[in-house]
């Protein structure tokens, strides 16, 4: 048995998550249908690759976009908590997307021209969509870097800012922004060493290894929104942040345990193990807890729900 306190209203900033999706979508969509025109155009292996990646990374984000939408609904009665973990589902179906679709049909079409490699094309139109393709990626991943730049720390890298978001949808974006940006240097680098050695092997060869550089995103991805989605914590600076106001209220003896679970990009469950002092009344154990929940809210808004343990309000009591 628990008693519980709960924060109704939001507190989290706002989030530029729709943003880095539309920006995502509208950079993606174009760059796909130029891509398979100058691949039907020049018979290249690695642009039908990137056709295949920038298609997919379309449909993913419209993915992310029903992850968005049905994590906002509230919170009802077959789902107490809301809907924040449903961002997570969808960013985990994302992964597995980049893993069979963008991965694995990048490098059965890049085999499949290896052992019927296609005579070589003029590679002008190839270049030219490469670089616009560059052009129009580089300002989808500067949006999802700007916004992971808002929860990056002093002197950690994007990655590790990576690691630290909680925000699917932005790290996803980013993640697979940063491996089109891989991709499109391996098509441009396949097509001009199959120029300038006159070999037809390197482009579909880039086209295998852009389906390798696509598994290891997916796999990147699923690590990240597995965690999130199994119940993953604020993390061990956070929760001695969290600990020390605890420690510091004059009204609790002791701090047995703190536990965090992530329930959303901006929503955070808290429960405590604690020892208020003996003898105090009922109004004074209730002006403590809200005054806890303040406290904690100021440092952490995003914890919007704390539980305290019975047991802790049992010996405050006698």
């Amino acid at each position: 048995m628990k008693m519980t306190e709960s924060k109704d209203e939001e507190t989290g900033e706002k989030s530029g998550s729709k943003t880095v999706i539309y920006a995502a979508i509208a950079s993606n969509l174009g760059i796909a249908a130029a891509k398979f025109v100058v691949a039907a155009i020049t018979g290249s292996a690695a642009m039908a690759a990137e056709g295949i990646h920038s298609a997919v990374d379309t449909g993913n984000e419209f993915l992310l976009l029903i992850g968005e939408h049905t994590s906002a609904k509230p919170a009802d009665a077959k789902h107490p908590f809301g809907y924040g973990k449903t961002l997570y589902f969808w960013a985990l179906i994302v992964a597995l997307s980049v893993f069979s679709l963008g991965g694995g049909l990048s490098i059965y079409h890049g085999i499949e021209a290896l052992r019927h490699p296609e005579p070589l094309q003029d590679p002008m139109w190839n270049y030219v969509v490469l670089g616009v393709s560059a052009l129009f990626e580089g300002y989808s991943w500067n949006v999802s870097r700007r916004e992971l730049n808002k929860v990056r720390k002093p002197g950690t890298s994007l990655w590790q800012a990576v690691h630290a978001s909680k925000d699917a949808s932005v790290f996803t974006v980013f993640i697979e922004d940063s491996a089109a940006l891989i991709g499109l240097a391996i098509a441009a680098l396949g097509i001009f060493l199959g120029h300038l050695f006159d070999n037809p092997y390197f482009d579909p060869a880039a086209s295998v290894l852009i389906g390798l550089l696509l598994v290891g995103a997916a796999f990147t991805l699923a690590r990240e929104t597995g965690g999130l989605l199994v119940g993953e914590s604020i993390g061990p600076e956070a929760t001695r942040r969290v600990r020390a106001i605890f420690d510091n209220d004059p009204d609790i003896q002791t701090v047995s345990k703190l536990m965090s679970m992530q329930l959303g990009p901006d929503e955070v469950l808290l429960t405590a193990a604690v020892q208020f002092k003996r003898g105090m009344r009922i109004d004074e154990v209730e002006g403590a807890i809200a005054r806890l929940e303040k406290a904690v809210s100021d440092v952490y808004p995003q914890i919007q729900h704390i539980y305290f343990e019975s047991g802790a309000l049992r010996s405050a009591m006698h």
